[in-house]
């Protein structure tokens, strides 16, 4: 494949929280049915797959019509899977990837655009991610909505599922930002950061963003207006089928 934009949705059947979650019936489909459906209106992306270590997703996605790459089970995170996805489709070294989530069922297409802007801008950006300012005052403690603290050339410093940043005086507020999982690679930029050991802070928070921050590389983030649910319980499911429903 020449250079080109592609993206992969990294999706696994295990989950402590919700287990089998992207086979989960959502307005008569299953989710990474309307995951899939989604990237494909991207005009950015003339190649999507989804990449799973279950025979379970593989067929239902091939069901669908859709792209399906067995990957291997011992995974550390979704971005290690993509890189065994994209190892046969033969991408320029600055071919970007696109790696967007199997639990963001109603993400906005144009959010791939917001993603991968940085990378086409400057070459000397290897990685980018999506960021939302947060609206909802329970998300600002919510240990699933990962914060992000950024500099002034936007930038992260920082992920964490605890509120960041941390206001000591009772007289100031602060904007908080939460983190989307929608991220773009450049291809030689993956293989580099699948090579590295996994960090204590990956690890102890369970992001595995925070690996590329612990061995010096940087994330530029990029302030989305679109808002994403990610559906990590059966109850952020019913919301979703609540606002499909509501969208009819």
């Amino acid at each position: 494949m020449k250079r080109a934009v592609v993206c992969i949705i990294p999706s696994r059947y295990e989950s402590s929280r919700f287990p089998g979650k992207p086979l989960a019936d959502l307005c008569g489909k299953p989710m990474i049915q309307h995951v899939y459906e989604r990237v494909a209106r991207a005009k950015a992306i003339p190649y999507v797959a989804v990449a799973t270590d279950d025979e379970r997703i593989f067929a239902a996605v091939r069901k669908f019509g859709g792209n399906a790459v067995m990957t291997a089970a011992t995974h550390r995170s979704g971005t290690d899977r993509i890189a065994e996805a994209v190892a046969a489709l033969n991408l320029a070294p600055d071919a970007i990837i696109v790696n967007i989530q199997g639990d963001q069922p109603i993400f906005e297409p144009v959010q791939v655009d917001e993603v991968i802007g940085p990378l086409i801008d400057d070459s000397s950006i290897n990685m980018s991610t999506l960021i939302y300012k947060i609206i909802l005052d329970e998300e600002i403690t919510h240990p699933n909505a990962v914060k992000v603290a950024f500099d002034h050339e936007g930038f992260a410093l920082y992920f964490s599922r605890s509120t960041i940043p941390y206001v000591r005086s009772s007289t100031m507020k602060a904007d908080y930002y939460k983190h989307h999982g929608i991220y773009a690679y450049r291809r030689d930029f993956l293989d580099t950061f699948t090579k590295l050991p996994e960090g204590k802070l990956e690890k102890l928070e369970a992001l595995e963003q925070l690996r590329a921050l612990e061995h010096g590389y940087k994330i530029k983030v990029v302030i989305t207006p679109h808002d994403s649910v990610e559906v990590d319980t059966p109850q952020e499911l019913d919301r979703v089928r609540r606002i499909l429903t509501a969208q009819k």
